[in-house]
């Protein structure tokens, strides 16, 4: 016991190992603040790409061709009721879904779809880069986002008429689904790894629908 007390009592290297602990955790919580100012980038550019993704699609020929003829009404000049269709057009599957009783069969056009995601590009890949003159689509203001995480809503909320040129007037509403956060460090140090983006859309009201932007 006599030969440990002098180990007991030595406080040499105690310093050394106070600043270890101490760069440990300065360390962490400096990189968490450059990881959670990275998820905020990725919230704010997911924001625009649901915001463009909507003007896109109002301006756009729909993703369902079908919606030019859907939601007949009963005379000439009608309105379209309210919830006579709903297309659904979902990234994921590359399927348009529909209820109400104004539904048309269409399918699933994916050059309508990249019109909204990619805009004018057209060079290879999921998200081409732009050439001079081109206009951007989703994927330019969000660089991580994919197709699969995209979905485009077409819903009758009792604008436009029966045989009105360039058929009804859809609600549109452009939505993100199952997006993670990217993480850098806290991903593997915190299991942040598997955030997932909370939902976010954006709505609006279709004008032209037609096959080129204005």
């Amino acid at each position: 016991m006599r030969t440990l007390a002098p180990f007991r009592k030595d406080e040499s290297g105690a310093a050394m190992v106070e600043a270890a602990i101490s760069i440990v955790l300065l360390l962490m919580l400096t990189l968490g603040f450059v990881d959670f100012g990275y998820a905020w980038y990725q919230w704010n550019a997911a924001t625009k790409a649901v915001e463009i993704g909507a003007r896109r699609a109002s301006i756009s020929a729909p993703i369902a061709p079908g919606i030019a003829a859907a939601g007949i009404a009963t005379a000439p000049g009608d309105p379209i009721p309210v919830g006579n269709y709903d297309y659904t057009c979902n990234g994921a599957t590359s399927v348009c879904s529909c209820v109400g009783s104004g539904c048309v069969t269409g399918t699933f056009t994916a050059a309508n779809f990249n019109r909204i995601f990619r805009g004018d590009a057209t060079g290879v890949g999921t998200c081409p880069p732009l050439a001079a003159g081109q206009r951007p689509g989703m994927c330019h203001f969000f660089p991580m986002l994919q197709p699969a995480n995209v979905i485009v809503r077409y819903t009758a909320t009792g604008l436009g008429y029966q045989t009105r040129p360039g058929g009804p007037v859809p609600t549109i509403t452009v939505s993100l689904q199952n997006v993670n956060f990217q993480f850098f460090f806290l991903g593997g140090l915190l299991g942040f790894g598997n955030l997932t983006m909370p939902s976010m859309l954006s709505t609006v009201t279709g004008e032209d629908l037609k096959s080129t932007f204005p």
